[in-house]
């Protein structure tokens, strides 16, 4: 590729970064795919392991994280994109910078957002996707599940031959993407005993891909994930090569599972909370497996794994431990709602809802969230960010008494309320929108607590 173009992507990110605009996470690959729309595949062609792409709508950070250890478990250089720069260029990025690297990176590993990921998957051609789930998230930007389904199932037909697709076949949607492909890989959690005793208010995919008759659950594990069957034509989610068989999940410190694979089980206790944590950990398995990881490396490796920013990640602060827990979806806050009540100390929440193109715009999706059970646990809530109030008549109508509720839009503020309501020694957990979790990183990196998550590479 030509140097000129190369040289003055990297000059963009420089300057991104000395005027104090990010990290240059995007903004090169932007310039260098204005001057090259190829880009991605030309650089990209150079892997001599080939690249893996990890998409979702919940857990694609995570999961690229455990996947990452993986690899460097196995001493081959990388490239990716850990700060979550996850369009196409942020892909440029990463390998626009890989092109200096010393050693030369052998293998990709991307997380992409899942609707850049046929774009994405059109110029890489990986040799490994991990498909991990479809939820409804952001409908003013994506549109309904299905659009998303459809240009997922296009996509996977698309695919090279000697692309290996890893699905969850817990979830009827992406299960349904195997298609006619001969070469695919299945992963789901086994653990029946980790079952909610029914499906949420807030679950999707509920309705049969081959006849549209709604689906009957023997085990709902999250949202509409689970053990699924159609009772009128038969279609049903098959028994997964890669299956959690034991999820421990151990109150809001983390979790053990073992895995069973093809080549033996793989064991491991993660500092990650939450059954979606078992779901990442699982895909990054199976997705260790298609990338020919040695087994014997996997349990280790994922035991290594730190949290993602703003994925349960524990920050301490004025005497406190803040826990962050991203929530910009019904299910992923749901499943927040379970993690945190694995605790048994009365709650302190801060939870932050923000409406900016990141988020979606349409903020009605938290009367969707089944908050009603953190009520009788909480002794003190803050509601803040950019629709705070919209949050805080959300709370009202669940029951949350205002004595226990405060209204503080102000982050710095809010941030400063909270914890001053926890006792020393206590825990805050934080339930943020992304972009409300970006700026709370940003009060925390001013105070000296954190560090800017673009320089986790």
């Amino acid at each position: 590729m030509a140097a000129p173009s190369l040289t003055l992507a990297r000059a963009a990110g420089r300057l991104s970064r000395r005027l104090g605009r990010g990290g240059g996470t995007s903004l090169p690959g932007k310039v260098l795919l204005r001057m090259r729309p190829d880009a991605v595949g030309r650089l990209g062609s150079g892997l001599r392991l080939g690249a893996a792409v990890v998409s979702a709508t919940n857990g694609k950070t995570t999961t690229a994280r455990m996947l990452a250890s993986c690899i460097s478990a196995a001493g081959w250089p990388m490239v990716s994109n850990p700060a979550g720069a996850n369009l196409l260029s942020g892909v440029a990025t990463a390998l626009l910078e890989a092109e200096r690297a010393r050693p030369r990176p052998e293998v990709g590993l991307f997380e992409v957002d899942e609707a850049a990921l046929p774009e994405v998957a059109r110029q890489l051609r990986p040799r490994v996707v991990v498909l991990m789930n479809l939820f409804r998230d952001q409908l003013d930007r994506y549109g309904e599940l299905e659009h998303v389904a459809e240009r997922w199932a296009a996509m996977v037909a698309e695919l090279p031959p000697w692309s290996r697709v890893v699905l969850n076949v817990d979830d009827p949607a992406v299960a349904a993407l195997a298609g006619e492909r001969a070469d695919v890989l299945t992963f789901g959690v086994e653990d029946a005993g980790v079952a909610l005793p029914g499906l949420p208010h807030a679950a999707d995919s509920t309705r049969c891909r081959r006849c549209a008759t709604r689906l009957h659950y023997e085990a709902v594990l999250l949202g509409h994930l689970g053990h699924w069957r159609c009772p009128a034509c038969g279609l049903s989610r098959p028994r997964p090569e890669v299956r959690a068989t034991e999820v421990r999940l151990d109150g809001v410190r983390g979790l053990s599972l073992a895995v069973e694979t093809p080549e033996g089980e793989v064991r491991a206790d993660l500092p990650l909370p939450g059954l979606h944590n078992a779901y990442n950990a699982t895909a990054a398995v199976a997705g260790a497996r298609a990338l020919g990881v040695p087994h014997d490396l996997i349990g280790p490796a994922l035991a290594r794994s730190a949290a993602a920013f703003g994925r349960a990640e524990r920050i301490a602060i004025a005497g406190r431990e803040l826990v962050v827990l991203l929530a910009k979806n019904p299910v992923g806050a749901n499943e927040n709602v379970r993690t945190v009540l694995l605790d048994p100390e009365p709650l302190h929440l801060l939870v932050a809802l923000n409406d900016r193109t990141a988020d979606g715009r349409d903020v009605s999706w938290i009367w969707d969230v089944d908050y009603e059970p953190l009520l009788p646990r909480v002794a003190r809530l803050t509601a803040t960010g950019d629709r705070a109030y919209d949050l805080a008549l959300r709370f009202r109508y669940a029951g949350l008494e205002p004595e226990r509720m405060r209204v503080e839009p102000g982050l710095d503020a809010a941030l400063d309320a909270a914890l001053d309501a926890v006792p020393a020694g206590g825990v805050l957990y934080a339930l943020p929108t992304y972009t409300a979790m970006l700026a709370l990183r940003e009060v925390l990196v001013r105070r000296g607590v954190a560090e800017d998550f673009w320089r986790e590479r």
